[in-house]
C-alpha cells in the first residue's frame, strides 16, 4: 500500500503522511504517537470517511485517492473494516443485529451464515441476542471487531481498540485480539499511543508527532533504536539528556553527560556531541557496595522519589543527572527504597543508547 497525502484541518493541524505497507495476509501495521498527532485523522483518510487535500492512496493496485487525476473511492467501496475508539455499537440492536448491520446487501440466508461464521470466530455465540449495555468493555469490543471483519474486508483498521479497557481486562484482550488477527490473515492498521500494546500487537510501525511521520520500522527497532530525540520522547525513552563522547575504542565509547562518565556501544567519532537515552526498565537497583554485576556501567545514586505503578515501581533517582528505574514490589522492599537512600544503578552498555545531536553544543 502507498500512501502519500496531506490534509489540513483549519489553520492549525496539518497532516502529511508518506509511508508504505507491505500487504502481507497477517502484516499488522501500528500508527503511533501522543494524541492530537494525526493517527486517527489518517486513519478516516485511509477509510474514506475523510479526503485528503491533496497525494495519493493506492492499496493492492487500486487507486482510492489521487488529486492528480481527481480519482477517488468512496468508503462504502473500499473493501474497508473499521472499528472506533468508542466501538460505536448500536444500543438499540442485539449482537446479531450489531454485527449484520452493515450485510443488507447479502441474502437472509446468506447473511444469517455471515453472522454465525463471526459469532463463532470471536467466541460470542451466547451473546448473540444480548444488546451492548449487558455487555462487558472485552465484550464489546469483539462484537465492534465482528462487525467490522464481517463484511470480509481487505483491510481492517482499528482505532484505539483496547482504550475503553480496564488494565487487567485489556492485557488479556490484548493478547486475544493478537491470535485473532493473525487468525483472519487480514492486513490491518491499528492506532494506538500505548507502546504495550505496539510491541504486542504489531509487525512494522509508524511514528507520528504533530502531522508528520517521524520514523517507519518494527516496533522493537524504533523503540529500542530511535532515530532522533524527538522519537526517543515519544516512544517512552524515560531519560534524555545532552552528553559528548569522551572516548572511542573498538565500538565501546565512553559518554560524559551531567558529570557522569558512562559506557556505551557506538561507532561516533570523539567529541561527538550526542543525546544518551536509557530506558527505566534498563536500569538495575543494587545496594552500595554490592558485588559487581556484568554491567558496564555501576554508577552511585540517590533516590528522589519513589512512585506506584500497580505491580511495578518506579524509582527516580539523581546521580549527575535525572535517571529512572522501574523495580518490582518485593526489590523495593528488600532495597528499603525511599527518598533520600543511596543506591548504585547498573546500566549495560548496550541500554546506553546514543543519538547524534544536529546542532552543535559547548562542550560538557
Amino acid at each position: 500500500m502507498i500512501v502519500e497525502i496531506e490534509k489540513a484541518l483549519g489553520a492549525r493541524f496539518h497532516l502529511s503522511a508518506h509511508f508504505r505497507m507491505t500487504l502481507n495476509p497477517a502484516a499488522v501495521m501500528i500508527l503511533f504517537g501522543p494524541s492530537g498527532s494525526g493517527k486517527t485523522t489518517l486513519l478516516r483518510c485511509l477509510a474514506g470517511l475523510d479526503k485528503p487535500d491533496r497525494g495519493r492512496i493506492i492499496f493492492n493496485g487500486q487507486t482510492w485517492f489521487d488529486r492528480a487525476t481527481k480519482q477517488y473511492v468512496e468508503a462504502q467501496h473500499r473493501e474497508v473494516g473499521y472499528t472506533f475508539q468508542e466501538y460505536a455499537l448500536f444500543p438499540t440492536h442485539t449482537v446479531a443485529g450489531n454485527i449484520g448491520y452493515g450485510l443488507g446487501a447479502l441474502s437472509s440466508a446468506e447473511r444469517k451464515q455471515r453472522i454465525d461464521e463471526v459469532l463463532h470466530l470471536l467466541q460470542l455465540e451466547d451473546l448473540e441476542q444480548m444488546r451492548p449495555n449487558r455487555l462487558s468493555g472485552g465484550q464489546q469490543q469483539r462484537v465492534a471487531l465482528a462487525r467490522a471483519i464481517a463484511r470480509r474486508p481487505a483491510l481492517l483498521l482499528l482505532d484505539e481498540p483496547l482504550s475503553a479497557l480496564d488494565a487487567p481486562t485489556r492485557v488479556k484482550v490484548r493478547g486475544e485480539l493478537r491470535d485473532l488477527l493473525r487468525r483472519l490473515e487480514i492486513p490491518s492498521i491499528v492506532v494506538t499511543h500505548d507502546w504495550e500494546e505496539a510491541l504486542a500487537l504489531g509487525d512494522e510501525m509508524v511514528v507520528l508527532n504533530d502531522g508528520n511521520v517521524l520514523q517507519q520500522g518494527t516496533p522493537q527497532h524504533i523503540f529500542n533504536l530511535p532515530k532522533d530525540v524527538e522519537v526517543a520522547k515519544i516512544v517512552g525513552m524515560e531519560t534524555v539528556i545532552p552528553g559528548r563522547i569522551a572516548q572511542a575504542i573498538d565500538g565501546l565509547v565512553t559518554v560524559e553527560a551531567g558529570g557522569v562518565k558512562l559506557l556505551a556501544v557506538s561507532q561516533d567519532a570523539v567529541g561527538s556531541n550526542v543525546f544518551v537515552c536509557i530506558r527505566a526498565e534498563d536500569v538495575v537497583l543494587e545496594p552500595v557496595g554490592a558485588g559487581a554485576t556484568s554491567a558496564r556501567n555501576h554508577i552511585p545514586a540517590v533516590v528522589k522519589d519513589v512512585i506506584s505503578m500497580g505491580a511495578l515501581v518506579r524509582v527516580d533517582l539523581e546521580l549527575g543527572f535525572p535517571l529512572s528505574a522501574v523495580v518490582t514490589r518485593s526489590a523495593l522492599e528488600d532495597l528499603h527504597l525511599d527518598s533520600g537512600v543511596k543506591v548504585t544503578a547498573a546500566i549495560k552498555a548496550g541500554a546506553v543508547h546514543l543519538i547524534p545531536r544536529r546542532s552543535a553544543v559547548p562542550a560538557l
